[in-house]
């Protein structure tokens, strides 16, 4: 393999997640020549990689044709399987056992007729009847069918079951009558209003929503323990046990939605991800995110209009008759014939996220492959975004935060974390024994710990942060940013507060709090910096208040020193210890007299 495409594979089977999905291998032609699942995708493409016995020569082979590699991210192992289905179906690769049948996967069909039966089924015909799944094995479908006809009466006859052969009595029941598992539609002892509400049930069932057929159960259980039948009430229970445990939504596959296309665009400063989804028949067939350089027309419509003419020129070459998008895109004569749907719900909205989430994942393993090749340039990003962010003059390459901690006044310490780079810089990290306040002052320490800091590094000729975070909200802030003024350095570097709520960030003389973007860059490192202060001052605090309880009893001992004391807790570990040791392991450690001290201390009563 050339070198430069070894290193490009390495480069993507990195960046790839551990979430489950299906990966493309694309040869020097741009032909994809092998689907495939994945419970982890990274761990799954990463085997095909590394020198294996277990590796068959057509294996090899295949792995020296890869150039590049796609994947697409699901929620779970059945969307991959059934996601791979269609795909395979679809683009035929060359190392694929082949799949040309169309009933692959079963269904759960409601039947369009009267009292309507529910079947399993592995044809799709666009008859009325409502079509769940496909499921992604036989026995995922037979265990619901089983679940549904065990807790919900239904008739499982193919009669037909019209008004006048009803009221006719042309027909009989059946066993499944006699044993409870059908009310008698047939003879009439059941309504088609009664037999509906059933239907409705199963139809919450299979769209996912548990909640009414769960209500259901639990009444028909309350009901049948009221009336002493305690084995039909344990059966109900059974089956809202089993009702917890299942789910039946899939965004891959739905048979209510036809041959469309999805378009979602994703901008990012000078760079715009545009995410594609074909359907056909219900089926995922075709999945790609490209990348546009942004131009002028930088607003969404007109970059999602420009995003689907590429797309439309280079990639697919026509449109369906209808795309699926988030906005209305600008004007194109290539939407003349085309009906655009925005979706506010269903399955079509499903399949927006869907195509957003993918356009993300791109994003983020092109940015991981960027800081893998080049690290730096992964830190300019991150320091320019916090720039812009925090509307600093400099990227904030050192930043300093500041951080209190006392327990209802005891043992006041404070706290100060350096990161350079977006980095912790832990040799820098420094703590603070509080000296002049007496009392929780959360005010006053901060000025104390500000001023000891900056009036040290001034006369140390020391080199000043970028940033100073302060933890807290306009009260902290307004301490620190007094001394940095007193000092004379508060038009020399910038100071914040940051307030309980993490998205908010405090300026100096401004009482209305700052909003920073909950999914960008700059939150990621001022939540990072803020946890480093709050555990490097917790730390601290915890060890100052443990010493303070080991020694303070051994302190009130008259004719016990602190060279007796550091002796005795080094030998015992612990004050509990050394009132329960006889004089003669006292005497051991601190002499005889000293040891009659403590034992007649520990020994009043």
């Amino acid at each position: 393999m050339n070198p430069t495409i070894k290193e490009h594979i390495r480069t993507q089977v990195a960046a790839l997640p551990l979430s489950p999905g299906v990966y493309q291998f694309v040869d020097s032609k741009g032909t994809i020549i092998y689907v495939g699942k994945a419970k982890s995708l990274k761990r799954r493409v990463s085997s095909y990689f590394v020198e294996s016995r277990d590796h068959s020569a057509k294996l090899r082979v295949m792995v020296r044709q890869v150039v590049d590699i796609r994947h697409i991210v699901v929620d779970s192992e059945q969307d991959a399987l059934l996601l791979e289905n269609s795909l395979i179906k679809k683009l035929q690769p060359r190392y694929n056992i082949l799949l040309k049948d169309d009933k692959t996967y079963p269904w759960i069909v409601i039947r369009r007729e009267p009292f309507p039966r529910v079947e399993s089924t592995r044809e799709l015909i666009r008859d009325g009847s409502e079509y769940f799944g496909p499921y992604g094995s036989i026995s995922v479908q037979r265990s619901i069918l089983a679940f549904i006809r065990e807790v919900i009466p239904l008739r499982i006859c193919k009669l037909a079951l019209s008004n006048k052969n009803i009221t006719s009595g042309k027909y009989t029941t059946c066993l499944q009558y006699h044993i409870g598992n059908c009310k008698g539609a047939c003879i009439g002892e059941e309504s088609e209003e009664e037999y509906n509400k059933h239907i409705d049930l199963v139809r919450s069932i299979l769209k996912g929503d548990l909640r009414p057929v769960r209500q259901w159960l639990t009444t028909e259980m309350y009901r049948e323990a009221e009336e002493l039948r305690f084995e039909r009430a344990e059966k109900y229970k059974q089956a809202l046990v089993t009702l917890e445990k299942y789910q039946a939504k899939s965004v891959v596959v739905s048979s209510k939605i036809e041959n469309c296309d999805v378009f979602t665009i994703l901008p990012d400063d000078d760079i715009a991800y545009c995410n594609y989804l074909r359907i056909e028949n219900g089926s995922i067939t075709a999945v790609q995110t490209v990348r546009l350089s942004v131009g002028i027309d930088n607003q969404p419509e007109e970059l999602l209009a420009k995003a689907i003419e590429h797309i439309v020129d280079n990639i697919i070459g026509t449109l369906s008759r209808e795309i699926i998008v988030e906005y209305i895109p600008a004007a194109s004569p290539i939407f003349d014939k085309v009906t655009i749907t925005c979706p506010k719900r269903g399955d079509k909205l499903q399949l927006i996220e869907f195509s957003k989430r993918n356009a993300r994942l791109y994003r983020a393993e092109i940015m991981k492959n960027l800081e893998i090749k080049n690290p730096e340039r992964h830190t300019d990003r991150v320091m320019e975004a916090m720039r812009k962010e925090l509307h600093l003059e400099h990227q904030p390459r050192h930043i300093e935060c500041f951080d209190n901690s006392n327990l209802q006044g005891t043992n006041p310490v404070a706290s100060c974390v350096v990161f350079r780079n977006g980095k912790p810089a832990r040799s820098e990290y420094r703590h603070f024994n509080i000296k002049t306040v007496e009392g929780p002052d959360d005010f006053a320490s901060m000025r104390e710990i500000v001023h000891r800091r900056y009036s040290r590094l001034l006369a140390e000729g020391s080199e000043l942060p970028d940033l100073i975070i302060v933890d807290g909200g306009k009260g902290q802030l307004s301490s620190a940013y007094g001394v940095l003024k007193e000092l004379g350095i508060e038009k020399r570097v910038p100071i914040v507060g940051l307030a309980k709520r993490l998205e908010e960030i405090f300026f100096p003389g401004d009482p209305m709090p700052y909003y920073l973007s909950r999914t960008g860059e700059p939150l990621k490192v001022v939540c990072h910096i803020r946890d480093e202060a709050h555990r490097f001052g917790i730390t601290f605090h915890r060890l100052k208040r443990s010493n303070s309880f080991l020694t303070s009893e051994l302190d009130d001992i008259k004719g016990i020193g602190q060279k007796s004391r550091e002796a005795l807790l080094k030998r015992f570990k612990s004050v509990a210890n050394i009132r329960r040791a006889s004089i003669d392991e006292l005497a051991e450690c601190i002499g005889k007299s000293k040891a009659l001290i403590l034992y007649n201390y520990f020994n009043k009563e």
